[in-house]
């Protein structure tokens, strides 16, 4: 699950986030037309495990899906389940997961949260948010992805993705996470709520993306508060760009 920020290149328009949020009727429609666009919402994180579900979110911080998954079939041929990554030698562990970077960190991490998981759980990756955030490595957002994709708990995990799209599209104002999180799940059933997860961050990576949406392709776009926002910062760009450049100043005559 990619975390990593774009950077705003010279020449892009720097887009706010609306200032308020639309009603709860437009906030419903737009979670309705996200749902109809991304019917086979899933994660793109491959795994065959809880465990190997685990390892794989806490290697995804400010790495993308696919640079994980090209990483993690090497990792468990090598280390298959919590017992066998809880006794690995840290310096192997790196040179398998180095591409996917903080990898000093992610090593410590992973191996901690093995050896927690033997010692504290029999190896078994528990279906508990409590349990799983006293893991080494893993947060809330960790958490919420473990319990919603591989327990089909109603968890909302907000990432970048769903931070920025939730704030785009009026769903929250909120400046944090779990602010994000509190306001979202107002608008969506339990039933729908890990798939909702997922409409968001597809449609982050489709067409919401940062630093500038590709509104005009947006299903969404005709009830977005962001899309009269983007379209007025595309027109300051533009206008910017067609301006003549200012004559230098001369300098001042000496009197």
């Amino acid at each position: 699950m990619q975390q990593r920020r774009a950077t705003r290149t010279p020449g892009q328009p720097r887009i706010p986030f609306p200032k308020r949020k639309v009603t709860r009727a437009v906030a419903l429609r737009e979670l309705d037309i996200l749902k109809a666009t991304y019917p086979r919402a899933e994660t793109a994180l491959e795994y065959e495990s809880p465990f190997t579900l685990l390892i794989a979110v806490i290697l995804s911080a400010q790495c993308t899906d696919a640079r994980v998954n090209a990483t993690t079939p090497h990792l468990f041929a090598r280390y298959p389940d919590a017992a066998a990554l809880a006794q690995a030698d840290p310096t192997e562990v790196e040179a398998i997961i180095k591409s996917c970077g903080f990898f000093r960190m992610k090593t410590r991490n992973i191996i901690a949260a093995s050896q927690a998981l033997v010692e504290q759980h029999d190896g078994v990756v528990p279906a508990d948010r409590e349990a799983l955030e006293a893991l080494p490595g893993v947060g809330r957002k960790t958490a919420s992805v473990v319990l919603s994709v591989a327990f089909a708990a109603p968890e909302l995990a907000v990432d970048t993705h769903v931070f920025r799209v939730a704030h785009r599209l009026g769903l929250t104002t909120a400046t944090t996470p779990r602010g994000v999180e509190d306001d979202v799940v107002k608008l969506v059933p339990q039933t729908e709520r890990r798939h909702a997860h997922h409409w968001l961050i597809l449609h982050g990576r489709a067409i919401c993306k940062a630093p500038v949406p590709q509104c005009g392709r947006c299903p969404v776009a005709a009830i977005c508060p962001s899309e009269p926002i983007v379209a007025r910062a595309l027109r300051t760009r533009a206008a910017a760009r067609t301006a003549p450049a200012a004559k230098p100043r001369k300098p001042a005559r000496d009197a």
